[in-house]
């Protein structure tokens, strides 16, 4: 799935990314998939706590229209859907690394 398109023109690339990751929860619910593949929408909000379920469903709708989360709604009895990254995703994470890492060093461990 492509990128969706928001308005406006974007001065740099940190720009553009920070247009989809931008927000309190958005890199905490990347790093939840990123730590537990193929989860599920109540495990997600226990990994990320202090999130409302009706602001984890609006950035998991979000991350998928921008490419980076994957949602698969398996055809059972109750539903169950699963959420994971996608490529684009994986490689958000990854280019995300070091900056938990600098946190870590310069904020957590002062």
């Amino acid at each position: 799935m492509a990128t969706v398109p928001r308005p406006g023109t974007h001065v740099c690339g940190i720009d553009a990314a920070m247009d989809v990751i931008g927000g309190k929860w958005k890199v905490l619910i990347l790093w939840a998939l990123g730590e537990r593949p193929n989860c599920r929408f109540g495990e997600l909000r226990r990994l990320v706590p202090g999130i409302t379920e009706k602001v984890l469903a609006a950035h998991l709708r979000e991350l998928e229209a921008d490419g980076i989360v994957h949602r698969e709604a398996h055809q059972e009895v109750p539903p169950r859907v699963e959420y994971a990254l996608t490529e684009a995703g994986r490689h958000l994470n990854a280019a995300l690394a070091p900056l938990g890492v600098w946190g870590r060093d310069h904020v957590l461990n002062r």
